[in-house]
């Protein structure tokens, strides 16, 4: 779910840059830094990324610019009246004490500060919210091909883990067979010594105690479900949209087998082959919190 996009644009008499980035997260967590005035950015946007994406922190700049010249110039009415009113006053004040002024120009008048403004052309906004949408989905797939790539390279690695997992179950269920008989002949010994030390045997009781240390020991469902999940794991990876959380809850899954495997192993390889079944299970884990 890690990506970065970045990209520059312009349309008279603004320009702009985007950032979109993304780190992992569980759910779709979307963090827009735009501005405000553009009526409708923001919805357009978001509107955009929730449609691309599907899980991610997804953090979204926009810093736009617009030349400081640029605008359309106009007259401030109020300004000019007041102007053109004091000048009257100052005018007959000079003619009531003999001195005679030169008549200002227009352009005398036109640089009188507040005379002329330059409006900012932001009343509307629809132009600029539509050349900044188009310019965006270009980050936007050049920040999907980014997470694509991504999304190419943990194909690869959890298929290749998914394989060690399924290559560890089938070494555990030749492990058991050996295990099978060790057992036996441990069982064996330990009735045995049980039966020529007592007297009588209660043959329903010796039969529930011997049922039990069966169950206790039998990892045959626990296999039967690790290749379940490879199955699925396998099926979840052939899917072209989002699985990130499927996998996930998959993961868990697949840890508590391994957890049951090694707590009922009584047995030197199998304890070896379920703690690497935990690490490669554990490794998986990690990588999965970066698929979407």
């Amino acid at each position: 779910m890690t990506g970065f996009a970045s990209g520059t644009g312009e349309t008279a008499p603004f320009s702009w840059g985007w950032e979109l980035r993304s780190v992992n997260a569980k759910g779709l967590d979307l963090r827009l830094r735009v501005p405000d005035w553009i009526d409708g950015l923001e919805v357009g946007l978001r509107t955009a990324l929730t449609r691309a994406l599907g899980r991610g922190s997804v953090s979204l700049s926009l810093k736009l610019a617009r030349e400081e010249t640029a605008g359309a110039m106009a007259l401030n009415a109020g300004v000019l009246s007041s102007a053109l009113e004091a000048m009257r006053q100052i005018e007959e004040v000079a003619m009531a004490a003999g001195v005679s002024l030169t008549p200002a120009t227009a352009a005398e008048v036109l640089a009188i500060k507040g005379v002329v403004e330059t409006r900012a052309t932001e009343d509307d906004t629809a132009a600029l919210r539509t050349a900044l949408l188009a310019d965006f989905e270009t980050v936007l797939a050049q920040f999907l091909k980014m997470r694509a790539d991504e999304g190419r390279a943990l194909h690869v690695i959890l298929t290749r883990q998914v394989d060690h997992i399924s290559d560890l179950v089938a070494q555990a269920q030749a492990a058991t067979a050996a295990r099978r008989e060790e057992m036996e002949r441990a069982l064996r010994t330990a009735l045995d010594k049980v039966l020529a030390n007592v007297a009588e045997m209660d043959e329903a009781r010796l039969a529930q105690e011997l049922a039990l240390i069966v169950v206790k020991t039998d990892i045959t469902e626990e296999l039967d479900r690790l290749n379940a999940h490879v199955a699925a794991a396998r099926a979840l990876l052939g899917e072209t949209g989002p699985v990130g959380r499927k996998l996930d809850f998959l993961m868990q899954e697949f840890n508590r087998e391994a957890n049951t495997l090694c707590s009922k192993s009584q047995n030197a390889d199998l304890t070896r082959i379920g703690l690497e079944l935990k690490t490669v299970i554990d490794q998986m884990r990690e990588q999965v919190q970066n698929v979407e």
